[in-house]
Parts: structure tokens; C-alpha cells; sequence
């Protein structure tokens, strides 16, 4: 996974407020007993801490940034998102929000950005307040993702998820989430219901077929200040990073791991299997209309 060098990154997509003290509230995931269980959700990622009945029900604003200014300095070039991982995370949000962007008005639609809030500890959101137990999410009251990048230590060090690829997998999943949320669909996780063939399985499924979309088109479409694509290599070990992180953030591995039995009655995300397969049908096709898990 290679970016151009000379391509400038636009900071202005994503929100730093790590190490910020968060004013107020109470977070939506505190120690002991409630916090080893969000910890095990939150490994799954998916929608903000309302989907896992742990926000504080009230909404927040966001932290005031501290490390912006830094961002800004050390993010400027395709070069630095090649050399650190927070700059890649920069990247990786605007070549994914280029492609949609792009995408919408080939369908009569109109696509509107949302921001990445990077964040530590915790974090105000319109969803809640939420720990960085919660996970990376998307809040569809803000239109914002939320992603602190210690979550990507424990997908490596955890599940053996690691490469730069996984974190960008990870990404194009969260705006997939916006995605259904422009399009008015991500309203069909909001019935409560799990099970192998709930409309939660089949949202989280979903996002990870146009996270696949996003790759098949990520070295083609272009930036558009340089007119040239932001990420400039993608390989087949790339796109197995993404597999395998899909993968082990399926709910039967998840199960297995910290309950030691799996229960398809009780899925939110879907299988390994499932999340591979959706991830595949995208990358492999490009077509957003090859997404529908709900038929």
C-alpha cells in the first residue's frame, strides 16, 4: 500500500483531539466487568455506542482539539502518510471520501463529507460519550467517524490483524456507514434485532462490501487538486490484510475467542466468513449495486 509523494493531504477531513480532556459527561464505558464486555464489542466495530446501549443518551460536543496543529504540520504530503500512521489514516480518509464523492453523482446523488475524530481515552459525540473500549464508529447523528488508533494494536497484537491495509479496511468501513446513511438505509440496523439474518448483519455487511468497492477503485480515482490517484499501489497482500481483518472481527470468532461457544441467534456483524465474502464481492466488482445484503 503506496502512496504518491507529492500528493498533498488534506488535513481539514479529520479532527485530532488526542490527549484532550473531555469536559463533562459520563462515558459511555468505564472499568470492570462493563468495560471487558464493550472492549469485546468494540473489537467488532460497527455504528456509534447508542448501537451498543452504552452511550450516556445525551448529546456532546465533540473535544477541543489539542494536537491539531501537528497534524497539520506532519501530514502534508502522500510521503508522510508513508511514513506514519496517523498521516496514513489522513490519507486513507481522502482518497475513500474522493471516490464517493465521485461515485454519488454517477447515481443522482449527492455525497457529503463527514469528518475522522481521532481521539485517546474518550471521546463527546452527538451518539454519546464513548471510551476507546467502543472501538472505531460511525455516529449518524454528527455524520463523523470516531477512531482511536490504539485500536489497531490490539487487532494486531489480539487477532494477528496487522498492515497498513487492515487500518485502511477498517476506515473505508466506518464510511461505508455514512454512506447507508446518505442513502437512508442505515435506519434498518435500528430495529433491535440480532441473528444471523438480522438487518444489523446485513448493515455491517453492507459496509464492508463498499470498503471493498472503495479498494477496487482506490489506485484509479483521482485526487481531485492533482487530478492523479492518491494511493498509487495496492497489492493481493494488501487486499489480504483487509480479508484478514475482516476476518477476525466476524462475530463467530469473536464468540469463540471470549465465550468459547458461537451463538448465530445473537450476531450483530456477521460471520468471518460473511465479512470476507462481502468485503470480496465488492473489490472484486466495483459496483455499489453488487452490495445488496438485504435481498
Amino acid at each position: 500500500m503506496q502512496f504518491d509523494d507529492d500528493a498533498d493531504l488534506d488535513t481539514s477531513e479529520v479532527r485530532d483531539v488526542r490527549g484532550s480532556r473531555v469536559p463533562g459527561g459520563r462515558a459511555a464505558v468505564g472499568g470492570g466487568v462493563a468495560g471487558i464486555i464493550a472492549l469485546i464489542l468494540g473489537l467488532i466495530f460497527g455504528v456509534g455506542p447508542d448501537r451498543l446501549g452504552l452511550s450516556s443518551g445525551e448529546p456532546e460536543p465533540v473535544a477541543t482539539a489539542s494536537t491539531q496543529a501537528e497534524v497539520g504540520r506532519a501530514c502534508l504530503r502522500g510521503s508522510d502518510a508513508n511514513a506514519r500512521e496517523d498521516c496514513r489514516i489522513v490519507a486513507v480518509v481522502n482518497s475513500v471520501q474522493d471516490f464517493w464523492r465521485a461515485e454519488f453523482p454517477r447515481r443522482q446523488g449527492r455525497y457529503s463529507d463527514a469528518r475522522t475524530v481521532m481521539f485517546t481515552g474518550r471521546v463527546n459525540t452527538a451518539c454519546g460519550t464513548a471510551t476507546s473500549a467502543v472501538g472505531p464508529f460511525y455516529c449518524p447523528a454528527d455524520r463523523q467517524v470516531y477512531l482511536d488508533l490504539g485500536f489497531f494494536d490490539d487487532l494486531r497484537n489480539t487477532f494477528g490483524a496487522g498492515g497498513p491495509f487492515s487500518q485502511a479496511y477498517v476506515v473505508a468501513h466506518e464510511y461505508g456507514h455514512h454512506v447507508q446513511n446518505l442513502m437512508g438505509t442505515l435506519r434498518r440496523a435500528q430495529d433491535g434485532r440480532q441473528g444471523a439474518a438480522s438487518n444489523s448483519v446485513r448493515v455491517e455487511l453492507q459496509a464492508d462490501c463498499y470498503a471493498g468497492v472503495w479498494a477496487h477503485h482506490a489506485t484509479t480515482t483521482p485526487d481531485e487538486k492533482t487530478g492523479r490517484p492518491l494511493l498509487t499501489s495496492l497489492t493481493e497482500a494488501d487486499i489480504g490484510d483487509g480479508l484478514d481483518a475482516a476476518a477476525s472481527v466476524g462475530d463467530d470468532r469473536i464468540q469463540e475467542r471470549y465465550q468459547g461457544r458461537v451463538t448465530p441467534e445473537t450476531w450483530t456483524h456477521g460471520s468471518a466468513a460473511q465479512r470476507q465474502r462481502w468485503f470480496d464481492v465488492g473489490y472484486r466488482s466495483g459496483d455499489m449495486a453488487r452490495c445488496d445484503t438485504f435481498r
